[in-house]
Formats: C-alpha cells, structure tokens, sequence
C-alpha cells in the first residue's frame, strides 16, 4: 500500500476531486495548508505599496491506495492539477505498513 500525499493550487481542488471520482478513487482526505517552495511567496501590490507574501494558500489531498493503483492515482493527479506554471504543486509518494478498518477490525487491502 502506498500513502498519496499531493499538495495542488486551491483553485484546482473541484478538478481534481472529479477527476478522482471519475477514476475511481473517491475516497480522499483534504486539508487546507500554507506553504511555499522554492519561489518563497510572490510580491503583490496594493494601494501602490508592495509586500510579500511568504506562505501561500495550498491543498494537501491524501490518498492510501493499493500499490498497482499508484501510478494511475499519480496521473489523474498531474492531468487534472497542471496549470503549467510555478506553483502547481508536488506529489508524494510513502510506504504505508499497514490499514487497519475500526468498525470491523479487517486489515490489508480489504481494509482500503
């Protein structure tokens, strides 16, 4: 099983959402994060004075998935978050030992 972690533009959060229902992958969790990458926040105006802003609005989607839907999952997520410019985000990818269901104490991949 792998952990799915992507952090996508806020804007894109409806696209994404749909195009993982459509593949078959409802089941998300989504947190509303503020971070930066390499870019360290964008310089805006306002009322003729410019500022930083050095931690930008983000989505953070995770997903755990069976290890054969990884690469699938990873491409819904790059085809449906691309803007194709700084900022899009990032896709991580983890080892998850193991899924345990509370309600009915099933393990493994039953479990997802």
């Amino acid at each position: 099983m792998k952990k799915i972690e992507a952090v996508i533009r806020p804007e894109k959060l409806n696209e994404v959402r749909m195009a993982l229902e459509k593949a078959g992958y409802p089941g998300i969790m989504i947190s509303e994060i503020e971070g930066h990458g390499k870019q360290k926040g964008v310089t805006l105006q306002w009322r003729g004075e410019q500022y930083k802003v050095d931690l930008l609005p983000k989505i953070k989607i995770e997903i755990v998935a069976k290890d054969n839907d990884t690469e699938k999952i990873m491409k819904t997520l790059i085809d449906s978050a691309r803007v194709g410019e700084t900022g899009d985000g990032k896709i991580f990818v983890s080892p998850i030992e193991e899924v345990v269901r509370i309600r009915t104490g099933e393990k493994g991949d039953v479990a997802l």
